[in-house]
């Protein structure tokens, strides 16, 4: 496999906060070209068989994934596991913990919604979860354009969902390191989601690819949905200055929500060692006769 290669690594389905099922994500990724595919649904990976199964019965090569919350320095970073074992024990008990605490913070944002006059907020959001123990702002955010009070999800987060919002609440995430080890250790490879995404200083994203590659971090989103063109070339950069591979996904969640489509990004630069290449191991294809 080489960097012209139509690899979609990054999308959510139901199973966490995307509107699709895992069979139809499959689908539109054929669809769209996609030929090898990963369902990286956050902190959790209840829906990597049925991903693996739906991608095999459209022909695409699959790879295990997740997309697991990390705090490092006060903010939220996600970290994309690739390639692992998803009957691991640990991962599995590493990524339950983390889904622990998002019942609570949901109840805390719904109450600091009310107090601004938005009434029945975790009720609302509940209607839009597949999976209640990963209740997330996405869902809060659906549940108020539902209603009208605002026009789209990116207002919502712009007036409601963000620091120093009415509906905000931060939670602690799992650590970088139990992130990383939770994913290697699994036998998978750990990349660093959209980095451009995070507020980071200069010094602060450079503490971050630097402890996370001491970690045994091998990767980072270079062409992602959440970059732009320019973006692309500065983590291109990164990519090389840190020795990681580079990744390639849309992070697409919702047809009607989301700005990038299933397997329509450019190429990896051949500059680039693209994940894939470290994890030809893996990669699992098609069953004879699928």
């Amino acid at each position: 496999m080489t960097s012209i290669l139509n690899a979609d690594l990054h999308c959510h389905s139901v199973v966490s906060d995307g509107t699709l099922t895992p069979e139809a994500l499959a689908a539109r990724a054929k669809g769209n070209g996609v030929e090898l595919w990963a369902l990286t649904d956050h902190d959790e990976i209840g829906g990597v068989a049925r991903a693996r199964a739906a991608a095999h019965a459209e022909g695409m090569a699959f790879l295990s994934g997740v997309e697991i919350s990390v705090t490092f320095i006060g903010q939220t970073v996600h970290i994309v596991g690739l390639g692992f074992d998803d009957t691991d024990a640990a991962l599995v008990q590493g990524l339950q913990q983390t889904r622990g605490g998002r019942d609570q913070r949901a109840q805390e944002m719904a109450a600091g919604l009310a107090q601004v006059g938005i009434h029945g907020a975790y009720q609302g959001a509940l209607r839009y979860v597949g999976n209640p123990q990963l209740i997330s702002r996405t869902h809060f955010a659906r549940f108020l354009v539902e209603t009208g009070v605002c026009k789209d999800t990116n207002e919502v987060f712009r007036k409601y969902l963000t620091e120093g919002k009415p509906g905000y609440v931060p939670h602690r995430w799992a650590t970088l390191k139990d992130a990383v080890q939770w994913i290697t250790q699994a036998g998978g490879m750990a990349i660093i989601a959209h980095p451009a995404r995070y507020k980071f200083t200069p010094n602060e994203e450079f503490a971050l690819f630097t402890e996370f590659k001491g970690l045994g971090g091998r990767g980072v989103e270079v062409v992602t949905g959440s970059h732009s063109a320019a973006e692309y070339l500065v983590y291109a950069e990164t990519a090389q200055e840190f020795g990681l591979a580079a990744s390639r996904g849309s992070d697409f969640h919702s047809p009607l929500e989301s700005h990038t489509e299933l397997g329509t990004l450019p190429y990896l630069s051949g500059a680039l060692t693209p994940v894939w290449e470290l994890l030809q191991q893996r990669i699992q294809y098609p069953p004879p006769g699928f």
